[in-house]
């Protein structure tokens, strides 16, 4: 079967392929918990079915619509009729745009903004609410940049939007170290030590 072969949202459960999430009108009483999907989300953030991808884009984003994470790590589809889990290489979504423009936030003073576009075309401004977080590999420092989508969901932002973030960044002393990061509605993310970067470049 091929992986995008389901049934399109609002149909009758009859039509949906077997071992995808019902996404028919809610039924009545506790949802039913299925286990695991065959669901794999890649390193790319492309979504997988039975080891091949999805091809179907709307799909794809009705599922990323009921996705949700738990406290222990794990990635859950969420429907009004059941709830299953999938898996994910490292994180659902991934950033592949990014531009910055004044914004006012509230203060009255115009302020930098950063905004993303994630392969499925959900735009996220970068703050408080969705803040920018830089895994580094505490060997390499190599760094693996994300951003919050939604509460426990982030995006990995992709090499070439990084390397635009690097350019914007500013120097900062935070907790007595002088570090390089970006600014977005008035808050700060760091990227990484000055002196750090400094060897890498080297």
């Amino acid at each position: 079967m091929r992986g995008d072969a389901a049934a399109a949202p609002g149909r009758g459960a009859h039509r949906q392929a077997p071992g995808l999430p019902a996404t028919g009108p809610a039924a009545r009483g506790p949802k039913h918990e299925v286990g695991d999907y065959a669901i794999r989300i890649d390193r790319n953030g492309t979504w997988h079915y039975q080891g091949s991808p999805i091809g179907r884009k709307a799909l794809v984003c009705l599922f990323a619509s009921v996705l949700r994470r738990e406290a222990d790590g794990t990635y859950w589809l969420e429907t009004p009729v059941e709830r299953g889990r999938i898996e994910v290489e490292d994180a659902p979504f991934l950033a592949v745009e990014m531009w910055w423009k004044d914004c006012d936030c509230g203060d009255g003073r115009p302020r930098q903004c950063l905004a993303f576009r994630t392969n499925l075309d959900e735009i996220v401004t970068a703050g408080p609410e969705h803040p920018i977080r830089i895994h580094l590999d505490p060997r390499t420092r190599e760094p693996r940049p994300y951003i919050t989508v939604r509460p426990g969901l982030e995006a990995k932002i992709n090499r070439a939007v990084f390397y635009e973030l690097v350019a914007l960044g500013q120097p900062e002393v935070v907790d007595g170290r002088e570090v390089l990061g970006v600014w977005s509605e008035g808050a700060f993310f760091p990227i990484d030590e000055i002196g750090a970067l400094d060897t890498a470049a080297e």
